[in-house]
């Protein structure tokens, strides 16, 4: 159950480079290319000869060939050719909207008559030079709000990622939320405390000290369908904290975009943009690995959680005031749902 009047990040664009790529977007079998000129084309991974995923063919000339009959599809989803045949009055197959932008390739698996792609959010770290941004992409199998509570709701840092960004004093401080229009924030402040081994890092990678008090900051932003941006950072204590000047912190941007694929698979395209030292490849690269690790940390739990869930789908859970995040970004998720389907939307588990 998911929005699919969204844009949704499909892949990035090294995935389409030369070949199609298959993928399951909201439940559709869709195949990407680049077509004409280039430009990126996305249609039903489904050829109306035979039924052969289109994905398993090649591109000529920005042509889509299948890879079973030689059957030529054009980006409108329209047949083109096909040798020894005529075939241009075929019925087309669906192609969907899709947008390459900020680095990432955008589609739509919806109404395609309501895909605008000014509606695709901004992202001022993708362009500007003062930002560095290294991520990779995860398949998990869970359902993908499970991962939107996930990324609402740090408190899981101490104990799932203990060795790297977790510590008791998030547990120990008070967690914010609050809703504007269909984004949700929650916000947690930590001041003079000693940074964990990754912020240690980050730390004398912008070259201070990390053996010092810090003050420490998360604010995770939902925003649907289900991206979540967490800026997250250290300042040395008594410096501002999250308003300190930047040649006495290091902060950035955890950048969270959550694709369904099923009910009960998704596409994690995650990564991190920073605001120091952006010139520093290898940083970039440190902080990449040290990120990926964190995040497979999660894969595991999601997964098992994801099977009990399953094996228990009538069991109750326990509502705690840390899931207030997760939970009102659930009600923003089932609005859209309703408002899609024309049903009152759900009350979220």
């Amino acid at each position: 159950m998911f929005p699919k009047n969204a844009w949704y990040v499909a892949c990035t664009p090294d995935e389409i480079d030369g070949k199609p790529l298959g993928r399951r977007i909201c439940g559709e079998a869709i195949v990407f290319y680049r077509g004409p000129g280039g430009t990126v084309a996305a249609l039903e991974d489904f050829c109306p000869h035979r039924g052969a995923p289109l994905s398993l063919g090649r591109v000529v000339e920005g042509q889509l060939v299948c890879g079973y009959h030689g059957l030529e599809m054009g980006c409108d989803g329209k047949t083109v050719a096909m040798p020894g045949q005529r075939v241009r009055g075929f019925p087309a197959i669906r192609s969907f909207p899709v947008v390459e932008r900020h680095g990432f390739v955008w589609v739509w698996p919806g109404d395609a008559a309501q895909a605008d792609p000014a509606r695709i959010h901004h992202l001022e770290w993708a362009h500007h030079p003062d930002w560095a941004y290294g991520g990779g992409l995860y398949h998990i199998a869970c359902d993908y709000r499970l991962m939107v509570d996930n990324l609402m709701d740090l408190t899981h840092e101490t104990y799932v990622h203990a060795n790297s960004i977790g510590q008791k004093e998030i547990d120990e401080t008070p967690v914010n939320t609050r809703t504007e229009g269909d984004e949700v924030i929650t916000s947690r402040f930590m001041n003079n405390i000693m940074a964990p081994p990754f912020w240690r890092m980050a730390l004398r990678g912008n070259g201070l000290p990390d053996d010092q008090p810090v003050d420490r900051w998360q604010i995770c932003r939902f925003s649907p369908p289900s991206h979540v941006m967490i800026e997250v950072g250290v300042a040395l204590a008594g410096q501002g904290g999250y308003e300190a000047d930047p040649k006495v912190k290091a902060s950035s941007i955890v950048v969270d975009f959550i694709t369904p694929e099923t009910e009960t698979s998704i596409w994690y395209f995650w990564g991190m943009a920073r605001r120091f030292q952006p010139q520093d490849q290898a940083l970039t690269a440190s902080i990449r690995e040290g990120q990926g690790k964190i995040f497979s940390e999660d894969l595991e739990m999601l997964e098992r959680q994801q099977k009990n869930l399953l094996a228990w789908p009538d069991r109750p859970l326990l509502k705690l005031n840390i899931d207030a995040g997760g939970v009102q970004s659930r009600k923003v998720i089932d609005r859209l749902i309703a408002a899609e389907r024309g049903t009152p939307a759900e009350t979220p588990a």
